[in-house]
């Protein structure tokens, strides 16, 4: 069952108090969960190692911050408990990722809007109806991720709970290619540059797109923000600065992406990412740059938006009353853009 829901417990006015004075770092290092299929925040590289353009960017910004940040890669479904059991100090995940219970609280945001794409296998484009999706296999980037989030509101409007279908985790790389084109996976909700590749190759039919606004808010009826940036509510009252800092990163890297060249993109993001067509991931790149966050902000519905989403198709919190208030803050983030214009 989708166990995911949104948070809510210091209120945003007693973390505004103690960001306002943040000079620096109060704490130098920092663990930071990761999903390790999530972009544009990772992937796996050759080496073995963690990946990915903008937490690069990110990490180099919190290191000249003053700020040692180390990404700890956990399957999606570990990311709360490592949290809650303080083997991390901050996630990067989709808004979908936390509850009332877990004590946690998103103070940055990388999407105002998630960029993902439900596809089907050429061929059974004509399936993908509400009668001809029960029983299908659908492709996401990881169980419980934004893809499958996204995948589920289909689902919801169609008439069908998640359990009507099968998820299979693919990646968001070469895994989901050999997925989709092997046949093990009759549909596929992912991102690009994966989608891009897949649709020009004639290897699927898009049937949702969610990186247009205007798509976005057809779908979900507003804004649903994305890779953002979770920790307990208690470390950023007792880490204020920290949380400064890492906002900081994270809105400097927001916003060198909204005006960095094709140049500039190709120079940060690992090579194989490109998924070996450099050409492909740039027009694609540029085609979602839209759902990026300009300034790192929590947009006015966007929260409201995910809630909805989320009870639509989850019966453990469609009754609910959840104070969204109480769910995000973007008081460190206001005071980076007054840092960084």
């Amino acid at each position: 069952m989708q166990r995911r829901f949104l948070i809510a417990l210091l209120t945003a006015s007693a973390i505004t108090s103690t960001a306002a004075n943040a000079q620096g770092p109060d704490w130098k290092k920092v663990r930071i969960g990761v999903e390790g299929a999530y972009p544009p925040f990772s992937e796996m590289g050759p080496d073995g190692k963690l990946k990915g353009f903008e937490i690069d960017l990110a990490l180099a910004f919190c290191t000249a911050m003053g700020a040692e940040c180390t990404l700890v890669q956990q399957e999606f479904d570990g990311l709360i408990p490592a949290l809650q059991a303080r083997k991390i100090d901050a996630i990067i995940a989709s808004m979908s990722i936390t509850d009332e219970r877990k004590k946690a609280i998103a103070f940055s945001d990388a999407y105002y809007k998630t960029p993902a794409r439900f596809a089907a296998r050429s061929g059974l484009q004509s399936e993908m109806t509400a009668a001809g999706l029960k029983g299908k296999k659908i492709g996401v980037s990881a169980p419980g991720s934004s893809t499958n989030m996204v995948a589920n509101f289909v689902l919801a409007k169609g008439g069908l709970k998640p359990t009507d279908v099968s998820f299979v985790g693919v990646g968001t790389a070469a895994g989901a290619l050999s997925a989709l084109r092997s046949g093990q996976i009759d549909a596929m909700c992912n991102l690009d540059p994966v989608m891009t590749m897949l649709e020009q190759n004639n290897d699927v039919k898009v049937v949702i797109d969610t990186r247009t606004m205007k798509d976005t808010l057809a779908l979900f009826g507003g804004t649903m923000p994305a890779g953002s940036l979770y920790a307990k509510s208690e470390f950023l009252a007792n880490n204020p600065r920290t949380a400064q800092a890492l906002t900081n990163a994270m809105v400097r890297a927001s916003k060198w992406l909204q005006t960095a060249g094709p140049s500039d993109i190709v120079k940060v993001v690992p090579e194989n990412f490109l998924l070996g067509d450099r050409a492909l991931y740039l027009a694609a790149f540029t085609r979602g740059r839209e759902a990026l966050s300009p300034d790192g902000m929590f947009p006015a519905t966007g929260p409201a938006t995910a809630l909805k989403a989320l009870q639509s198709f989850s019966p453990e919190i469609a009754e609910k009353k959840i104070d969204l208030d109480k769910t995000f803050t973007n008081s460190f983030v206001k005071i980076a853009n007054a840092k960084y214009k």
